[in-house]
């Protein structure tokens, strides 16, 4: 059998193992229980998991589970991983979807991808393969700090250390307290500044750019953004700009297009195409796609969370193949995919946050800062930090360039988490009493930072009073015992709970649609009483602003449809009453999907982007499908058939009529208005006619397939 390190060396091209991969193997990376890794962005960090897994894998006969932060990631380590080992034997699954499902064939595979929601999930349902796992990677681990997945990463992490025992290798940027992560895992640890690639992060005033390690670039003129691009492409080179806000990304690759299309003359025919790529994503282009379309076709692209999937990928793979040579990114692609570039430009260090405007954190800074350099194309990079003031460049240099990465801190410790993860570990039954619990959090990262663990006792107490009144959990006999003391009382889900859990809504959000669902079962509701029960709640968050200029139009939508709505408008000057509003107009923006507006009109009326709008449409289909379920347990029989007749519509975007001939493959919404219009309201008419008569409406290639599914 070869070993794991001469099979990933040759299955990666490389000759040897560099620093950072030697220091994790002389540590005892392949014998010790638990291991940490911290170093930079583009250190060779997934390498070492790659020769841990295959020890796992080939020598122990056990399977590997690597765990990622978002499902872009996902998609992006599986395909590395099927390509590279494949073809040797090993089979390699990805699961990140649908949160409802045990996914069974994944007990074939050696090495999983999955985020930890999905992971988090799967434990849920009660995997039978759980055992089975030999090794757990957490890669970018560091995102523990984050409140919002940070908590569930914890969480599972924890949950393996208790009950399955795997190795457990954690992944992580440059980070103060690495140790504390390790010592929480009881890891050995390794640390280093290595990069294959030498970085030079610097700050620029004017027309100067001082760098560390130490070196200087005079630019043309001080007018950095221009300058600095006319300095990159004058290279041959590609430039990542980081800005703070999705309009200002659009509108400064915009500009930059002046600069740039005389540098791409000669990928102009490729640019074109490329442009036409992402307008023939949607099936009517809105002026977001024109926009894009037209930087591309000068060598710029934007990239943000508007955009769709399809769009994302599209710039990123022109981008990586040279033909566009400037992104504008909002700072969510740099905890993302493998993006690199030669320079890497951070015009923005401010963001709006929940207290104005503040500081990006250090850590951030330098994720952002990671994508300077292409391994295997630069032998150095150049990260870029912009000020406009000589006492800004002071504090860029001091709080980034010279500054340490934040400590990582657990998020674990507040009731709106602790209700989603006290629910999922009774009715997974990993936990039977009030005392189990507690035990099991007492070997979180939170118990381990915080020690103390009296207050967190007093919040679980909280947590399970309100499960309890929720109907989601009971004692032993169906009387629930007092969260009071810690004893060993016995804590149970009823079926309604484990199903809560099951599909990973949160336990606040289930109660809030059966209250909803049983008033809309006895007085009845119509499609925007469906809506607002699924929009209002924790899961569709952000809802949509409200501005003043809405008022008087959510007034009138309320005065016509008040008596379908599952709720009643709180006072005005209560402090639910922004929230009511805001649930309204979230819940009239789907009314106007499943009314057939277009992305173009959604973008006017709503200022929703196509991406926005995937997101936002994504996740209420899983409330509704959620209701559903919950209804079906309550037997609330007029309610759920609606629910799912409007979950067909909102998955289309279609009114009622179209629904039969849009479950045609081939056929969307637009496709479906148009020969609905044309008479063909139906399947049966859609066998009627002539094959002649369909192809000169929808073109010979399309008729033949329409005609095929429905004789």
């Amino acid at each position: 059998m070869q070993n794991p390190v001469d099979v990933v060396l040759e299955k990666s091209g490389i000759r040897e193992l560099n620093p950072v991969q030697k220091l994790a193997l002389e540590n005892g990376l392949l014998d010790k229980k638990a291991f940490v890794v911290s170093a930079p962005t583009a250190s060779g960090k997934t390498l070492i998991a790659e020769i841990a897994m295959l020890k796992t894998v080939l020598e122990e006969r056990k399977k590997a589970v690597y765990i990622v932060p978002l499902r872009a990631l996902a998609n992006e380590k599986y395909e590395e991983f099927k390509e590279k080992y494949g073809s040797f034997g090993i089979k390699i699954g990805i699961s990140i979807g649908d949160y409802d499902q045990t996914d069974p064939w994944l007990a074939n595979y050696d090495i999983i991808v999955v985020t930890s929601e999905k992971l988090d999930s799967l434990l849920r349902h009660g995997i039978t393969w759980a055992h089975r796992i030999g090794l757990i990677i957490a890669d970018e681990v560091h995102l523990i700090d984050s409140p919002e997945r940070g908590p569930t990463l914890e969480v599972v992490l924890t949950r393996f250390k208790k009950s399955y025992n795997p190795k457990i290798l954690a992944l992580s940027a440059t980070i103060n307290n690495y140790k504390e992560l390790a010592e929480w895992l009881d890891a050995e640890a390794v640390e280093s500044d290595y990069r294959p690639v030498k970085l030079y992060r610097g700050v620029c005033l004017g027309n100067m750019v001082s760098f560390y390690p130490e070196r200087f670039v005079k630019l043309d003129s001080d007018e950095p953004v221009k300058a600095l691009v006319a300095d990159t492409l004058k290279k041959g080179k590609q430039v990542l700009f980081f800005i703070s806000t999705r309009r200002n990304a659009e509108s400064l690759a915009e500009k930059l297009g002046n600069i740039v299309r005389e540098y791409v003359r000669k990928e102009k025919k490729e640019l074109e195409k490329t442009g036409k790529q992402v307008l023939q994503v949607l099936e009517r282009p809105t002026r977001q796609c024109e926009k894009l379309s037209h930087c591309i076709c000068n060598g710029t692209a934007f990239h943000h969370a508007g955009l769709i999937n399809e769009q994302r990928k599209i710039v990123e793979s022109a981008f990586k193949d040279g033909k566009i040579k400037v992104i504008v990114a909002t700072p969510t692609l740099a905890a993302g995919i493998n993006l690199p570039a030669w320079r890497v430009v951070i015009r923005d260090t401010k963001r709006f946050g929940g207290f104005g405007m503040d500081y990006i954190p250090v850590l951030e800074i330098h994720q952002m800062m990671g994508r300077a350099g292409r391994p295997k194309y630069d032998k150095e990079g150049e990260a870029i930090l912009i000020a406009k003031t000589e006492k800004e460049a002071e504090f860029l240099w001091e709080n980034y360039i010279e500054g340490e990465p934040e400590r990582v801190s657990s998020k674990l410790g507040v009731e709106p988490v602790l209700r989603t993860h006290v629910l999922a570990l009774i009715a997974s039954e990993t936990i039977r009493t009030k005392q189990e619990l507690m035990e099991f959090f007492s070997e979180t990262f939170y118990a381990y930072q915080f020690r103390n663990l009296a207050e967190l006792e007093r919040t679980i107490g909280k947590v399970i009073e309100l499960l309890k009144g929720f109907g989601f959990v009971k004692g032993e006999t169906g009387e629930f015992v007092s969260a009071g003391s810690l004893d060993n009382s016995e804590l149970m889900a009823t079926k309604i709970g484990k199903r809560v859990s099951e599909l990973y809504i949160d336990p606040l959000t289930a109660n809030t649609l059966i209250k909803r669902m049983k008033r809309i079962e006895e007085e009845g509701s119509n499609d925007i009483g469906i809506l607002y029960t699924v929009s209002n709640t924790i899961e569709m968050f952000p809802l949509l602003p409200v501005r003043k200029s809405d008022i008087e139009k959510i007034n009138e939508l309320l005065n016509k449809y008040e008596d379908f709505l599952p709720e009643k408008p709180p006072n005005p000057w209560d402090i639910e009453y922004e929230d009511y509003l805001k649930g309204i107009k979230t819940a009239f923006l789907f009314k106007e999907w499943i009314e057939e507006a277009s992305e173009e009109e959604i973008l006017e009326r709503f200022g929703v982007t196509p991406g926005e709008l995937r997101t936002r449409l994504m996740n209420i289909d899983w409330l509704l499908y959620s209701g559903y379920e919950l209804g079906l347990l309550l037997n609330l029989r007029k309610t759920i058939r609606e629910m799912k007749k409007i979950r067909i519509r909102v998955k289309y975007g279609v009114k009622e009529e179209l629904l039969p001939l849009v479950r045609l493959r081939g056929i969307g919404r637009v496709r479906a208005r148009m020969l609905y219009n044309n008479g063909i309201t139906s399947i049966e008419k859609l066998r009627k006619i002539p094959l002649e008569s369909l192809e000169k409406l929808t073109g010979k290639a399309l008729a033949k397939q329409i005609k095929e599914q429905v004789e």
